[in-house]
């Protein structure tokens, strides 16, 4: 009998908490995003889809030297050199195995003529799986186009420190 009004007792007090708790967010504004047409910024570091970026005459940076691809803890980046007619070495193939990259941002950081990037883009969804093997003609980026600012700060503190980190 006793326990019964200890129980009972406990829901006498946790019933009106809980309302109030229930109240107290009731006329607050939502947090919720209508998500196809509004999207959530994501942070200045974050790093979502893979570009091959270009010179400002408007050819490939990749030399394919294989660091991007030795850096990467997945294993997901695949490449073959070629020379073309001048005898600089560019990429033949490169492709990155979606599937497999943990988007860490190491191949960013190992690249020494800074030709990969991961730039803002999160949405990757498919009904094909070979859709999320891409290619080097997925990730160049158009020629001309605008300049991203944080790249260009990138671009300054590696040669100010010579070290390939990223910033804080």
């Amino acid at each position: 009998m006793k326990e019964i009004l200890i129980a009972f007792r406990n829901v006498l007090w946790r019933m009106p908490k809980g309302m109030a708790i229930t109240l107290k967010y009731l006329f607050k504004k939502p947090v919720t995003l209508d998500y196809p047409t509004v999207k959530k910024p994501m942070v200045e570091r974050y790093g979502g889809r893979h570009y091959l970026e270009r010179y400002d005459d408007g050819s490939e940076r990749c030399v394919c030297c294989g660091l991007c691809a030795a850096a990467c803890p997945a294993d997901c980046i695949y490449m073959e050199p070629e020379e073309n007619e001048k005898g600089e070495r560019l990429a033949r193939v490169f492709e990155i195995n979606l599937l497999r990259c943990i988007f860490c941002g190491l191949c960013e950081e190992a690249c020494p003529e800074e030709a990969i990037f991961l730039g803002q883009e999160y949405e990757f969804s498919d009904d094909n799986r070979n859709a999320f093997l891409w290619t080097k003609e997925d990730m160049l980026v158009s020629h001309p186009r605008k300049e991203n600012p944080f790249k260009r700060l990138y671009r300054k503190v590696r040669k100010v420190y010579g070290v390939p980190d990223r910033i804080s």
